[in-house]
């Protein structure tokens, strides 16, 4: 239930001008989540009905920015390990060379990443007792 990123045209007041509707797409599979929950949770079901649309709307954009913040705590903390260790940031700093200044920090959290979910993936493997499908 996501909807497309378009730029909205803004009027003189930086409220979006009125544009063509945006479609939202469906995933039949969150739809089912959301029916399961709202199924198993009546009473929150009811409250978020009954939220006036501006509260409802700043909840969703709290949510976002809970996001965001978290995402920013992640990063800053893989940075600051990465930094605290010389050798491996020099590693990391071997691999971004060739990469214009604004985008190396990016792309070395991407990369610490996704290092990160190689190794955690391969130990959990490592973990598992013989005979055990994955």
């Amino acid at each position: 239930m996501t909807k497309p990123r378009t730029s909205a045209p803004t009027s003189a007041s930086g409220n979006a001008a009125p544009a063509e509707q945006p479609t939202f797409r469906s995933n039949p599979e969150v739809d089912a989540k959301i029916d399961a929950y709202i199924k198993e949770n009546p009473k929150y079901w009811t409250y978020v009905q009954a939220m006036p649309r501006e509260r409802l709307e700043r909840s969703v954009v709290l949510n976002e920015v809970r996001e965001l913040d978290r995402q920013q705590r992640m990063r800053e903390g893989m940075m600051k390990r990465i930094n605290s260790n010389p050798a491996l940031k020099n590693a990391y700093e071997t691999l971004v060379k060739d990469l214009p200044e604004d985008q190396k920090e990016g792309v070395i959290a991407q990369i610490a990443r996704s290092t990160r979910r190689a190794v955690a993936r391969t130990q959990g493997q490592q973990q598992r007792p013989e005979g055990v499908a994955v």
